[in-house]
Formats: C-alpha cells, sequence, structure tokens
C-alpha cells in the first residue's frame, strides 16, 4: 500500500535537508533571453510557440533545483493560459518532476460542490483511470478552497485517503487584500482564518488520513506574511502540514516562518517561486554570474534553501 503523503513529504525534506519548495509560474515576458530569443522559441503571439519556450525554461529549472529541494509547487494558471495545449503541458511537466523524485503539488486551488467537486479531484487529483492514460502520473497534492463547506471538499478528502494523496488547504493567504476577508473578526470573538482553522483541524485528524508522523494528508495554506497570526493558526493545526507561501519577492523572511514549526522542527514547507525562478534579474545574481542565468537560479535556490534551513527550529 502506497505511503501517507504526509510521512512521504516528511522523508523528502529529510533527506534533502530543508523543508524548502520551489513555485513555478513561468511567465513568457520573463524568460532568459537564451530562450526567448531563440529563432524556434521567439514568438509570444504563437500559443504553441509560446508554450514550447515555457515548457524548455521549465525542464532546465527542474534540473537545476531538483537535487536541491523535495518538492515543486507547479502553479496552473500559468499553463492554462495557453488553452487545451497548456494543460498538456501542466501534466508534461508533473511528469518531469515526478521523475526527477520530487514531490508535486499541484497550485490549482479547486473547490467546488457535488458532482463538480467529483470532477475536480478526478481531473486535478487523482490517478487518471482511463486505460489510454495508465503511464500518467497526477500530482501528490493540491491546494483548494474551503469556502464550499465539508461536502465541497470531500470528494478531494475521498481521493486523498484512497490513494494517498495529500490537500493544502486555504486559510490565510498572502495577498494584501485578504486580510479585509480573513482577519475579520466573527460574532463568538474568532478571526474568519481561524474559524477555518478550526474546521480544516476537525477534517485532518480523521485517524484514517493521519500518518505515523502524526500528520494528515490534510495541510493548510498559511503565508509567510501572516506574522501576527502564525502561532495561533499553528497551535490551532497541530495535524497540519502547512504550505507556506510568500517567501521571498512577497516579504516573508526565515524569521518570519520559524512560527509555522513545531518545536521539534516539523510541520512546514515553505515556497519561493518569483525570487528564485527569475533570479536572472537580481543584481545579486547578475553581478556574480553575469549572463548565466541558470547559475543565478542556481545559487539564488541554494540561499533559499539555507534561509529557510536556518529558519527551522533546532
Amino acid at each position: 500500500m502506497a505511503e501517507n503523503f504526509a510521512d512521504r513529504l516528511l522523508k523528502a525534506i529529510k533527506a534533502k535537508g530543508s523543508p524548502a519548495c520551489i513555485g513555478i509560474d513561468p511567465v513568457y515576458s520573463k524568460l532568459p533571453a537564451e530562450i526567448s530569443e531563440n529563432k524556434e522559441l521567439n514568438d509570444a503571439t504563437d500559443s504553441e510557440v509560446a508554450l514550447d519556450a515555457i515548457l524548455e525554461y521549465c525542464r532546465r529549472l527542474l534540473r537545476i533545483v531538483g537535487p536541491l529541494v523535495p518538492a515543486v509547487k507547479i502553479n496552473i494558471a500559468f499553463f492554462e493560459r495557453y488553452y487545451a495545449d497548456g494543460l498538456d503541458a501542466y501534466f508534461d511537466l508533473i511528469q518531469e518532476a515526478d521523475r526527477a523524485g520530487l514531490i508535486v503539488i499541484g497550485d490549482c486551488k479547486r473547490g467546488d460542490i457535488g458532482s463538480t467537486a467529483e470532477m475536480y479531484a478526478s481531473a486535478m487529483l487523482a490517478e487518471p483511470d482511463f486505460a489510454n492514460l495508465e503511464d500518467l502520473t497526477g500530482p501528490d497534492a493540491i491546494t483548494v478552497s474551503p469556502y464550499f463547506g465539508l461536502d465541497g471538499l470531500q470528494p478531494f478528502i475521498e481521493v486523498a485517503r484512497e490513494e494517498q494523496k495529500g490537500l493544502f488547504v486555504l486559510v490565510r493567504t498572502t495577498n494584501p487584500s485578504a486580510a479585509e476577508l480573513q482577519t475579520a473578526r466573527l460574532e463568538g470573538g474568532m478571526t474568519v482564518a481561524e474559524f477555518v482553522a478550526r474546521q480544516v483541524e476537525n477534517w485532518a485528524a480523521d485517524p484514517t488520513l493521519v500518518g505515523d508522523s502524526g500528520y494528515s494528508a490534510i495541510g493548510a495554506v498559511v503565508g509567510a506574511t501572516a506574522t501576527e497570526e502564525i502561532a495561533t493558526l499553528r497551535a490551532m493545526m497541530p495535524h497540519c502540514l502547512f504550505l507556506v507561501p510568500g517567501f521571498g519577492a512577497q516579504g516573508g523572511t526565515g524569521s518570519a516562518v520559524t512560527g509555522c514549526f513545531k518545536p521539534d522542527g516539523t510541520g512546514a514547507l515553505v515556497t519561493a517561486s518569483r525570487s528564485v525562478i527569475y533570479a536572472y534579474d537580481d543584481m545579486k545574481y547578475i553581478e556574480r554570474f553575469t549572463s548565466e542565468w541558470e547559475k543565478c537560479i542556481e545559487q539564488a535556490c541554494k540561499d533559499f534553501v539555507a534561509e529557510v534551513r536556518n529558519a527551522v527550529p533546532s
């Protein structure tokens, strides 16, 4: 039988020595000149050409960061931009990351009710059940929205349970206007985020979802920028691994994410996207490596990994 997702992720983190994850959010206009100016890839107005360029970049990116981190988070929106071919490319990249031995998180933030949620769970999380797709692998986990309540998440939870996959439920996000809703106080004094956290912990504590590590296949998205709330949310969700976005370009720092971990150093996976994948636009790395964009990314990834490692309670 497959291993519980949380246990699998924690083993991957231990093997790589740092709970760091690279977010893959590729934009054609930001690609290295070596790729975007290639005569076969230099046409932003042609969806197939632009997507070929993005895939070339992403494959090379995986080869750089794969040996350094335990996981990648692939944002489906940056592929759906290219319609049907983009969805194919998203799943192609999942296969590449899986072959590289990485834990793959599909950042798709799905959520709905009834049969619609079942279809989303089948398409975004489950292993394909079509005979002609038997070689296709789905992601290890995805992000989901809790706004529809338990019946909106139940199909995803069932897939996670049956196929040993994972879920990261949005609890406290990093976008600036999120605070208007997520920190609003309810009648009993809880914030909206705290109320959601209580629900997520109730779902996560189901013994059929909890692994040998004591963590559940159901985790929570808690942004690194929510510094004043992290300690409370950590205490409210003892069974949940945290997926922690917002590091780097959005202002999250090593000191800010320390509270996402438990005293034993477990409990969180910290993600960085733009600060690593576009490091060749950062003067700090340009001065060291000039036009060697791959070396810029490699060094930025190493710096990120080290900063996260230093943030983990010893």
